[in-house]
């Protein structure tokens, strides 16, 4: 057979000689049905250990739980009418759980020279108390030990996943002794220049070089290629990665600490400490605010002492300056908008994880986005199936029902085909038993077909090779077309030798390297060494993808650029078909991040849409991050900002645009809130503000700004025409 080109990654599915060392064995002793389980999967799905702290084994959580229920239990008690004995304990448990930690934090901050707000809520909150507003204060308290609850429970869950991805390397690894033997020791006394024995299912436990030995390696966990990578003697491997069906002999070429895993955690670590200018600049506002308030509150009482005037008085007018004052108006004037947007797009099947990521998912000006799992499924399938002439009757009962099928003992001049269904059986039948990816995909579409799959014995395969196997008393060969004929005929000797002619040769070699031309993995199957059928097999591109491509190019004012660590060639074709033109392929995880790092200088706020390990510190690096939620690996879906909870890429512009209308409710709100505070606080220096009216307009321009931002929760939100917002510039949105 004429070799036909092969993509990258090369297809680990083609018949191996049968005396080869490496090749196993199994037979099937009873026929199987099509609907047979696939294998469980060994890549993207089962990649990392999966690690949670549960939320009420956090301190802070614990505490907010105990406000929250002990002021929902004393609310209903004082809209009774009960007496204060009845509700006031419970307003003191709520404030003592849910005030102590922020209070002694704000204590500690203030010996060393710094006074925040936390301090200053909780002042107001005794001031309330203090004046008979036992409700209000509470509230406040419970509304910041909630938000504390939550932080603290994000970064712990971050912490899991950078955790659980160190698991990835395998604690122990077997070591070559100088004297050949083996030795197992514990994978961080690794040492440049070690040899290191890695069996057929085992992870790796170093970054190397393949010394001997050949196997297929998934290493989605570093480059998201959705399909594992044939390795042999000089090939670069990751610690991490999940060794397929050979052994290998790798020569350690870095340190532990140095490995590829160990820079990703780093990498993301580093990136969640980092805070963005907008986390600044609020911080500093946040210390002038209080220093202004309580400098405002101590004056609004002291002053009327100078002149001799009542101190019961001057107290009242302080306490009521400080609620009118308090930033609660502020605070609940942005939230409700940014918390409706949140909810409204958790009912769509996007979990936005803080009302920051809200308003930050509106300010976009560029996208970054992943191929494997993101513009495309991520599990590979079999998109063509190509029937050779000449291959001989069709199998009995195998009727062809799909496109391009011309059905079972069909006839052209002087030529026969076998069917699509007959080659579906017989590819099936033979990858059964193997767990490579490319067969999964192969045994599943015989089972979507409702092929029947005949029982297969002497299964043999050979890692980046292939599989043969007897199927109905006959020899066959699944591979890869550079290599599956003269391996078949080795298998089947002379008797099949005949069999295999040059017009069947050439038909099989031209539709492979058609099939490669168009973005598929090409595999030849062989009956008695005579080339049957091709399939194609590929992983589909999503179909919202392009779509999804053409609303963020005309949200953003600019086009996404694809950041991908698959080939350059199969991030070629993708693009093209979803309409990037920007494409930066065979990128490791660092490259990723450098890539953001560059634009984000150029003074760019880069989203990142991905859903691997590698993806994880461009997420945790970029202004934003989103994580496909289906495939994606438990670190990115912690790293990233949102979760695409349904695997809908076509959410992703939508939340962009909910984010732009909240951003503008926010502004709004702020506005009126702002009105309400600055009248109140005038007409309380100038003139004699009642405390009941007070506490009516603080509380009135809450419920005003917080039925404002109650509109996004309407479904038009989401499914409502974009109108303007698709055209507005991402910075003044």
């Amino acid at each position: 057979m004429t070799p036909s080109p092969s993509p990258s990654p090369s297809p680990s599915t083609s018949p191996p000689p049968s005396t080869s060392p490496s090749t196993s064995t199994s037979t099937s002793p009873l026929a199987e049905r099509a609907d047979r389980p696939a294998p469980a999967a060994t890549g993207r799905a089962a990649a990392l250990p999966r690690r949670r702290t549960p939320a009420f084994a956090l301190a802070e959580t614990r505490w907010a739980a105990a406000a929250t229920a002990a002021f929902l239990l004393a609310l209903p008690l004082q809209l009774s009418g009960l007496g204060a004995w009845w509700w006031g304990p419970l307003y003191a448990v709520a404030y003592a759980a849910g005030g102590w930690e922020p209070a002694l934090a704000g204590l500690r901050s203030l010996r060393s020279g710094t006074l925040d707000v936390d301090l200053l809520m909780i002042g107001a909150a005794l001031g309330a108390a203090a004046i008979g507003q036992a409700l209000d204060g509470a509230l406040l308290i419970v509304i910041f030990a909630t938000s504390g609850a939550l932080e603290a429970l994000a970064t712990a869950r971050t912490a899991d996943s950078v955790r659980g991805l160190l698991d990835l390397a395998p604690a122990t690894a077997v070591r070559i002794t100088a004297d050949g033997g083996e030795q197992t020791v514990d994978s961080r006394e690794l040492r440049i220049g070690d040899t290191v024995l890695v069996r057929p299912g085992e992870r790796i436990g170093a970054d190397g070089m393949v010394l001997t030995g050949a196997s297929e390696v998934d290493q989605a966990t570093i480059t998201g290629e959705p399909l594992p990578v044939v390795k042999g003697p000089g090939d670069e491997v990751f610690a991490g990665t999940l060794n397929g069906t050979g052994a290998l002999r790798i020569a350690v070429r870095r340190d532990p600490a140095d490995s590829v895993i160990a820079r990703i955690v780093a990498m993301v670590e580093e990136a969640s400490r980092t805070k963005a200018p907008t986390q600044l600049f609020i911080e500093k506002v946040e210390q002038r605010y209080s220093l202004v308030m309580v400098a405002a509150t101590l004056a609004v009482f002291l002053v009327p002492l100078t002149v001799g005037a009542d101190p019961t008085g001057a107290l009242l007018r302080a306490m009521t300056f400080m609620i009118v004052a308090s930033p609660c108006a502020v605070v609940l004037a942005t939230m409700p908008p940014l918390l409706s947007a949140i909810a409204t797009a958790g009912r769509h099947g996007v979990l936005v994880k803080s009302a920051v990521v809200m308003e930050r998912l509106g300010r976009v000006d560029a996208v970054a986005l992943d191929k494997t799992g993101t513009l495309t499924e991520g599990t590979p399938r079999v998109t063509d199936v190509v029937e050779l002439p000449g291959a001989g009757p069709a199998l009995p009962g195998s009727g062809s029902t799909g496109p391009g099928s011309t059905g079972p003992g069909s006839t052209r001049p002087g030529r026969t085909v076998l069917g699509r269904a007959g080659l579906l059986a017989l590819a099936a039948a033979a990858e059964r038993s193997s767990e490579h990816p490319l067969a999964r995909a192969i045994v599943a579409a015989a089972r979507e077909e409702g092929v029947a799959v005949p029982e297969a014995t002497d299964f043999a395969s050979t890692p980046g090779e292939g599989v043969t196997a007897t199927v109905l008393g006959r020899t066959i060969a699944v591979g890869a077309p550079a290599r599956p004929a003269a391996a078949a005929q080795t298998t089947a000797s002379e008797t099949t030798a005949a069999q295999t002619t040059a017009s069947g040769d050439t038909a099989a070699a031209d539709a492979a390297a058609d099939l490669e031309r168009r973005g598929r993995t090409a595999v030849v199957v062989l009956r008695d060494g005579t080339p049957v059928g091709v399939l194609g097999i590929a992983d589909r591109i999503r179909p919202d993808a392009a779509a999804t491509v053409r609303d963020l190019t005309a949200l953003t004012g600019a086009a996404p650029v694809l950041l991908t660590g698959d080939n350059p060639r199969a991030a070629a074709l993708v693009a093209a078909e979803v309409g990037i033109t920007d494409v930066r392929a065979g990128l490791l995880p660092r490259d990723k991040v450098a890539a953001v790092r560059e634009r984000q200088a150029a003074g760019g706020k880069v989203m990142v849409i991905g859903d691997g390990v590698n993806d994880a510190p461009a997420l945790a690096a970029a202004f934003t991050g989103l994580a496909m939620g289906r495939a994606g690996s438990d670190l990115a879906l912690e790293t990233a900002d949102a979760v695409v909870v349904r695997d809908e890429l076509a959410a992703v512009p939508a939340l962009v645009t909910l984010s732009r209308r909240a951003r503008r409710l926010v502004v709004q709100n702020l506005v009126v809130a702002s009105v309400f505070i600055t009248v109140l606080v005038l007409w309380d220096l100038i003139g004699s503000l009642p405390l009941p009216l007070g506490v009516l307009g603080h509380e009135g321009s809450t419920v005003v700004v917080g039925l404002n931002g109650l509109r996004l929760l309407r479904d038009s939100a989401w499914h409502g025409r974009r109108r303007a917002d698709s055209g507005l510039a991402p910075g003044r949105s």
